[in-house]
């Protein structure tokens, strides 16, 4: 497979991947063998199935699915901005690690596939917290199922997306232009905005949009989200717990700059 190093990592039958390495047909390939993804949509059918059997009516149902897919861009946006870009995380040693794992090891490794997936003990409760109790108010079971699975898949599309987002090529399709464009500003020039991934619109709202990134200033956080050499000396367990050396706090260009 062009572009792809085979290492000692388990998770794709001993193969990493790097994603400025890889062209689109690597990406399927790699995606559908994750096993994050294999999981999402195993957990997808048999939700969909749970919710065929729990209910009467499929209207309740789909208007469950409906409502979690309207509301995701907005939950996505609020989960990036506040909790993954948020400082409180790595000031404790009991949520350090998970902030490690679920953020700041992509901005440090921004094409590292391994670390942008989410890990299914950081992602799974998060989509039940958010769609069960959601479906249940609107139907029951029955919906509470269909809200899940839809949680499932849109995040699912949301993972391929975002995988899309950092391969090294100009997507056919102008809606992926744009959000490719976006986020590659976010990781390069400025991660204090930008923080949809597939969709920018509540950036729009809350006034965190910038379309091209010549409209503010380059970030000397872009890399560590705050987590500086200082904070490093207070906070230790991050750079505990990293077996390579981290970006510098200076940035550096974006790749073409």
């Amino acid at each position: 497979m062009r572009g792809i190093s085979v290492v000692d990592f388990g998770v794709w039958a001993g193969r990493k991947y790097f994603l400025d390495k890889m062209s689109l047909a690597d990406l399927v390939k790699a995606y559908f063998t994750h096993y994050a993804i294999l999981v999402y949509l195993a957990l997808a059918a048999a939700a969909i199935t749970a919710s065929v059997l729990l209910t009467d009516s499929l209207w309740k149902p789909l208007l469950a699915a409906a409502v979690t897919i309207a509301l995701y861009p907005l939950v996505e946006y609020l989960l990036h901005r506040f909790v993954l870009h948020a400082q409180f995380l790595y000031k404790s040693p009991l949520t350090a690690r998970l902030w490690k794992r679920i953020h700041f090891d992509h901005h440090q490794n921004p094409n590292d596939m391994s670390v942008l997936f989410g890990a299914l003990h950081t992602t799974l409760p998060p989509i039940a917290v958010i769609t069960l109790p959601l479906g249940w108010a609107i139907g029951g079971p029955g919906s509470a199922a269909a809200a899940f699975a839809a949680g499932l898949l849109v995040f699912a599309f949301y993972e391929f997306c975002h995988c899309a987002q950092h391969l090294p090529f100009k997507p056919r399709s102008a809606w992926l232009q744009r959000i490719k464009k976006s986020h590659v500003a976010h990781h390069f020039h400025n991660e204090q905005g930008n923080f949809g991934i597939t969709s920018f619109a509540w950036d729009r709202a809350f006034g965190t949009y910038y379309p091209h990134a010549k409209q503010v200033k380059r970030s000397p956080t872009v890399f560590n989200l705050g987590y500086t050499t200082k904070q490093a000396e207070r906070y230790p367990w991050v750079a505990e717990l990293s077996d390579a050396p981290r970006r510098p706090d200076p940035v550096c260009p974006a790749p073409g700059e």
